[in-house]
């Protein structure tokens, strides 16, 4: 990190300032603070990311360059806000009501469920802060590839080994290389997922109340989420996947504004939100999906139908049926537009090297299901629920394995098919332990699959009823339809990507839409409607209720340890990151490296060379080289693109990582290789530094 360079930030913190309030709702409508979030959140990912293409275009990813497309947009934002200032009027948005009003409203239940949200939202941003980046990914392609862009000014593919590189869509990299262009370094890289999270977080509770849900709903939905492990581990990761979610998050309750009246628990507000503005934050948000995991498209899919159809269905309702298709024919020209315009510039890159838009044959075939028959698609989705409901109880563990294989075996499928399964991986895996890359939620996924029937069979619960009948049938109806459309997208997932040992964390799209679903039921559960029913059925209410109860505090206690005892970051404990410095923080999943590392990189600097080569196999990790040897011209020796072969010039030094004999076959006999365990370098003779250090213990 360059400390000179921090103050840069303030160009796009102020951005956000004048873009939220610029973006507030002018007409009322619920929730408009968390309705100005999902706004902001979207108009400033898609500036994010067009102005890294826009810059890349130009050769000009720089400091310089980067910090003058903020100064760009203060400017813009600044003049959007005065100009919305002086177009406001009162009673423009939902009266406000003040914090600490807010608070004394609450009841003591209320106020402990929120606290144990803030707890969690507070210990994963400690996390995020106090950790470097040590995901086993990011060390991988995440990072490096940021490097790679920052190194040549551009996000033009270029020569590498690990294709995931550039074969995985870059939308969170391309939010993160403004941090890193305007900071100098990585120390700030945690804050995207965990922000993502927040954003996450609001906005379900905004889809709670437009559901109908009142202020329990949404805190209960707020506390499934934040307390799913998954949730709390990936916070302050250089994961993506809550950076898709919280994309998706935006685009649910845009949409959710389109299919009918949003109603408060005690009264109706008249506002319903379609205009051109809409289509056009729907659009981006659907390119910020795409460009930055495109399985977030099984759920954007669905919403956005259930948003068309909502329109063509009040046009209709109207007398005005050949309008409104016209109308939702622009819309989805206008969306669609969008959309391909984000992600056409990495997706014509992806098709001109590969010769297809989706990549490599062996990329597409890795992840998505080469089977789709019935049986297939069936052992499929058991295996991703037995792996989703994991336990750290072993005889039910297993129990539960052996049932899936049983299944597979009955339908004739093998349960590890390589056709249904992600390459070299087998059914089943452990996946109970709290570590961010396989961590299961068997409590917050149960909570939501019955939620989610809840909804879907008896949508009136939890608070519809209480209003008037037209108004409670419009509310079920939604409700009916939102969990029609999260189920659509868990069919679509299941149905389309193969299982894989770190799937659950690929679902935190659709937990971020189900937990909505399982505050509703939980109200409902709660709820003191009962107290006027018959004494036997005040019973059953009170038991299932205690029941319920003990089960939050059960997911609550996981959220809680794996902020504490989380891996590859916790709180706590030997490997806490109140413990480790900086950089044997970064190894925490591979200690032995840290020092191999570090003196691999003490030979090339002690030799001189300016020209080092990268020579490594696909699941090695390549950024250390990038922080160890940051003065130096790095090169890769390998590449798996076809038009882009490894040609780089004359180097002076070479460092390997994934064993002698991969670095000695690439390189001429004449050199010297030293290894220092899994990594090492290799140089002529004539350049070998006297009295090169070697690391305690090493293999070399």
């Amino acid at each position: 990190m360059i400390p000179q360079l921090f103050p840069l930030l303030l160009l796009p913190a102020g951005t956000v300032l004048l873009l939220a309030y610029a973006l507030r709702p002018r007409n009322p409508v619920a929730a408009a603070g968390r309705l100005t979030l999902a706004r902001t959140a979207v108009v400033f990912g898609g500036y994010a990311v067009v102005s890294v293409e826009v810059l890349s275009s130009q050769g000009w990813l720089t400091t310089s360059g980067v910090a003058l497309s903020w100064l760009l947009a203060l400017v813009v934002t600044g003049v959007a806000a005065g100009w919305r200032r002086r177009r406001a009027h009162p009673g423009g948005a939902e009266p406000r009501t003040p914090l600490i009003e807010r608070w004394h409203g609450l009841t003591r239940v209320e106020r402990t469920v929120g606290v144990a949200v803030a707890a969690l939202v507070l210990a994963e941003l400690v996390l995020a802060l106090a950790s470097p980046p040590n995901t086993y990914d990011s060390q991988t392609y995440h990072l490096p590839k940021i490097e790679h862009w920052a190194a040549q000014h551009d996000v033009d593919f270029y020569p590498v080994r690990i294709h995931r590189q550039v074969t995985y869509a870059p939308g969170a990299e391309y939010v993160l290389l403004h941090l890193r262009l305007l900071t100098g370094g990585d120390a700030l890289y945690g804050l995207l997922q965990w922000s993502a999270g927040v954003v996450a977080l609001l906005a379900l509770t905004r889809v709670t109340r437009q559901l109908g849900g009142g202020r329990r709903a949404q805190l209960l939905a707020a506390f499934v989420l934040a307390s799913t492990p998954a949730v709390v581990l990936e916070a302050s990761s250089t994961q993506t996947d809550l950076v898709v979610a919280g994309w998706v998050a935006c685009l649910a309750t845009l949409a959710l504004d389109g299919v009918g009246r949003q109603e408060k628990p005690e009264k109706a507000v008249p506002a319903l939100l379609t205009g051109p503005a809409t289509v056009v934050l729907l659009g981006v948000a659907t390119g910020l999906i795409a460009l930055t995991k495109q399985t977030g498209l099984f759920a954007a899919a669905p919403l956005l139908l259930w948003w068309g159809l909502a329109r063509l269905r009040r046009g209709a309702a109207a007398g005005r049926t050949t309008r409104a298709a016209a109308g939702l024919a622009a819309a989805t020209l206008v969306i669609l537009g969008i959309a391909a315009a984000m992600t056409g510039p990495y997706v014509w890159r992806v098709y001109s090297e590969f010769g297809h838009p989706l990549g490599p044959e062996y990329l597409r075939s890795s992840i998505t299901m080469q089977r789709h028959d019935p049986p297939a698609l069936v052992v499929n989705a058991a295996r991703q629920a037995q792996t989703l409901l994991d336990t750290p109880v072993p005889f039910l563990s297993d129990w539960t394995a052996a049932g899936v294989e049983a299944v597979a075996h009955a339908l004739g499928v093998d349960p590890s098919d390589p056709a249904i399964t992600f390459d070299n991986t087998a059914f089943p895996s452990v996946a109970w332990y709290p570590s961010e890359d396989k961590a299961a939620y068997p409590v917050q996924a149960l909570i939501m699959i019955f939620g989610a029937v809840v909804c879907l069979v008896r949508p009136a619960l939890g608070g519809a009823a209480r209003t008037a009948a037209r108004t409670a049938g419009r509310t079920a109806g939604r409700r009916r339809a939102y969990a029609m459309a999260v189920l659509v997208g868990l069919v679509l997932h299941t149905s389309m990507v193969k299982w894989q040992p770190w799937g659950n964390r690929l679902f935190l799209y659709l937990v971020v839409l189900a937990a909505p679903l399982a505050g509703l039921m939980l109200s409902a559960a709660f709820g003191s409607e009962v107290r006027r029913a018959r004494i036997p059925r005040r019973r059953a209410h009170a038991l299932l209720a205690g029941f319920l109860t003990a089960v939050l505090m059960v997911g609550g206690v996981a959220g809680a340890l794996s902020a504490l005892y989380g891996w590859p970051r916790r709180l706590v404990g030997a490997q806490s990151v109140f413990v480790l410095d900086d950089w044997h923080g970064r190894f925490v999943q591979r200690p032995e490296w840290a020092d191999q590392y570090t003196a691999v990189a003490d030979a090339i600097r002690a030799s001189g060379a300016e020209y080092v080569g990268i020579i490594q196999s696909n699941d090695t990790w390549e950024y250390p080289w990038w922080l160890l040897l940051s003065d130096r011209r790095l090169f890769a020796m390998q590449s798996m693109l076809p038009n882009h072969p490894a040609n780089p010039p004359r180097v002076d030094a070479v460092v390997c990582a994934g064993g002698e004999a991969l670095c000695r076959g690439t390189l001429p006999p004449w050199w010297e290789v030293r290894m220092y365990g899994e990594v090492g370098w290799a140089m002529p003779v004539t350049a070998v530094p006297k009295n090169v250090p070697k690391p305690a213990g090493s293999g070399g």
